[in-house]
């Protein structure tokens, strides 16, 4: 059960069995057993594969051998999950198969870690989302689109590498040749990175012209698709894989590492402050593992003199969500910003380049500077009119994410260029949600060119005086993939059924009453301090008309930040809130990561959430529907989903 790679030959040879992950929990289960099947016999593969699914949070408390135990024990299908603990590795796979928009979700480099600690080799898919298959390169899986490779592999037939080089940019080939990003990094000098004037001429995205004065200086083509290394402003972790990010990093550059501009390293302890009033890590015997992620966290940050955002003093929260407070307090226009959380495009609010990226190449930033990506294609969004009362940015990432050609992968691996007159008049709270939410669109980033709003904001949030300077804007010619154009007035509230954040419809369209028994306000796609107005508005109006929370409803309202609870107090809302019956909870990732209060603990359960994902078992083993600030508020006071009018 192996992949090897003779340089002499150029040849792959893979050893081990080959697992269709097919629609029909049967024919998966059959697998395990010991039966073999063609890409014909295992009849339709099961699309959009979550790394949800390939490592539920409740998994993800090594980086090392125990993972391989783990791999796709939350697959999900026809409601059922077929594969259990240790199955992948005792069962003798090397090969897994699968449909469209592979990896989709979270940047977890748990999932593929897993995969690949179970003897995982080569993954084969019609498409794959931007992150996981960039994480695979890293850590040296193989992943294509052809599926006539079954054939040689379960012959027994070498395949030559260059297989597994079609269509992937150059720098990425040399990636793989390497076997992965770190061999290839500590083979390769890493001159000092500095931002650079750009001098193309030609017509440039937003996107590019940052990309351009990030450029590492030996870098010869810059047009789409070539991939590149950038210099990054800010890099940031998350105590899930702050820990693994280090072990790899002192593995390949030793210990302690020579870490370049430290104090452009930002810690954050904010996905498992509230493990402890977790239900699955509570029954689970969790805690254990969460105890020893917190620690590889905390070493790191004792080890080295980065910036750090720790739990608060009582245990009973954190400072923020780290892409929240990387907007509230450290990204700027025009900069690049890359954190371990697939959520990292919140920043391009501002204007600057934010994405995200797995361990192994936070790694290796921290001690070069440096990140890889592929120089994007950009989707326009022109967004135009006003908004209908009570329609929110929510509600266009969730028209969006229902579009045709959106569910197909039309904006895998894209920039998500958002402007017309609507966006214009949002503020940047509003902006983050669009821009946050390419990650359920499967795009690069997202991003709002700055102007007034993003100056009010900076003068406001952090009393700077930001001047915008005159290349920080798409040229008139720049060269967009495709254009999209949204009619504001046209839009309503939106809902997206359990299952995908794609699963969209208008509350209008809801054919029979939804009852709900959770309804949860926060996240950083919710928990802004914008979301917290629109909370406020309609637990206000419900109190003036004699209603609270439902009786058989619970009503959980999460800060993104300390400074978004401060807002509040400062405004009185925290009254109104507590009047209303709702609970409050100071920040954390929470329920959105299935790691604290507001997930669901029983499978009969429906939430209404206005948290950014609902795959399987995101937050919960219940339902989850997705929704805006407005239509979370409004539907905890009735007890079923209903929009706020």
């Amino acid at each position: 059960m192996s992949r090897s790679h003779k340089p002499a030959d150029n040849l792959v040879r893979i050893n081990g069995r080959v697992l269709f992950l097919a629609e029909d929990p049967a024919l998966v289960l059959a697998q395990l057993e010991g039966t073999s099947l063609s890409i014909t016999s295992a009849g339709k593969l099961r699309d959009n594969i979550s790394t949800d699914e390939i490592t539920p949070v409740t998994v993800m408390f090594s980086y090392d051998e125990k993972l391989g135990q783990y791999p796709y024990v939350g697959f999900e299908t026809r409601g059922e999950r077929p594969i259990g603990v240790d199955a992948i590795r005792c069962g003798g796979f090397a090969v897994t198969v699968a449909g469209k928009r592979y990896g989709k979700g979270s940047s977890r480099e748990s999932s593929p870690l897993a995969e690949l600690h179970a003897g995982i080799r080569l993954i084969i898919a019609e498409s794959f989302e931007q992150i996981y298959q960039k994480n695979c390169d890293n850590l040296g899986i193989l992943t294509s689109t052809n599926y006539s490779l079954i054939g040689n592999i379960e012959a027994g037939n070498p395949i030559p590498i260059e297989e597994f080089l079609r269509g992937r940019d150059e720098l990425t080939c040399r990636i793989i040749r390497a076997g992965g990003l770190l061999p290839y990094a500590r083979s390769h000098a890493w001159p000092p990175p500095d931002v650079q004037q750009g001098n193309t001429v030609a017509p440039r995205t937003l996107v590019e012209k940052i990309l351009e004065r990030h450029l590492h200086p030996q870098t010869c083509h810059r047009e789409p698709g070539t991939g590149v290394f950038v210099s990054a402003d800010w890099r940031f972790s998350h105590d899930y894989f702050t820990g693994m990010a280090a072990h790899f990093m002192h593995r390949a550059f030793g210990e302690p590492a020579a870490l370049f501009q430290p104090d452009r390293v930002v810690a954050f302890h904010d996905h498992l402050v509230f493990a402890h009033q977790s239900t699955p890590h509570q029954l689970g015997d969790l805690l254990d593992g969460v105890a020893e992620l917190e620690e590889g966290h905390h070493r790191f940050t004792r080890l080295y003199a980065v910036r750090s955002h720790e739990a608060l003093q009582d245990g009973m929260g954190s400072e923020g969500i780290s892409h929240a407070i990387m907007a509230e307090r450290y990204a700027l226009p025009g900069e690049i910003v890359v954190g371990t959380d697939s959520h990292t495009p919140h920043s391009g609010a501002l204007g600057c380049l934010a994405f995200g990226v797995g361990a192994t190449e936070m790694a290796n930033s921290w001690v070069t500077g440096y990140v890889r990506c592929k120089v994007p294609e950009t989707l326009r969004i022109e967004i135009d009119g006003l908004l209908p009362y009570a329609v929110t940015a929510k509600d266009i990432a969730l028209h969006l994410l229902q579009r045709p050609d959106m569910r197909a992968g039309m904006g895998i691996g894209c920039v998500f260029e958002y402007g017309g007159s609507t966006v214009r008049s949002m503020a940047v709270d509003e902006r983050a949600t669009l821009t946050n939410m390419v990650a359920e669109l499967g795009g690069f980033t997202g991003i709002v060119a700055p102007d007034e709003q993003t100056v009010a904001f900076l003068r406001d949030r952090r009393e700077i005086e930001f001047r915008i300077e005159p290349w920080m804007t798409s040229d008139a010619n720049a060269r967009y993939r495709t254009r999209i154009r949204v009619e504001a007035e046209a839009l309503s509230p939106m809902i997206a059924g359990p299952g995908d954040p794609g699963n969209g419809i208008s509350i209008t369209q809801l054919t029979a009453p939804v009852k709900i028994h959770i309804a949860y306000g926060g996240s950083c796609t919710g928990g802004k301090r914008s979301d917290f107005d629109a909370y406020h508005e309609v637990l206000r109006w419900g109190l003036e008309h004699g209603v609270r929370v439902a009786a058989d409803t619970t009503l959980f309202l999460q800060f993104g930040t300390v400074d978004v609870y401060q807002y509040c107090a400062d405004r009185g809302f925290l009254e109104t809130f507590r009047q209303a019956g709702a609970v409050l909870l100071m920040p954390g990732c929470g329920a959105c990561a299935n790691c604290g209060p507001g997930q669901s603990v029983k499978a009969g359960q429906v939430t209404i959430s206005a948290i950014n994902r609902n795959y399987p078992g995101r937050s919960g083993p219940g339902q989850v529907w997705l929704a805006s600030p407005y239509t979370v508020a409004a539907s905890a006071l009735q007890g079923r989903i209903v929009q706020f009018q």
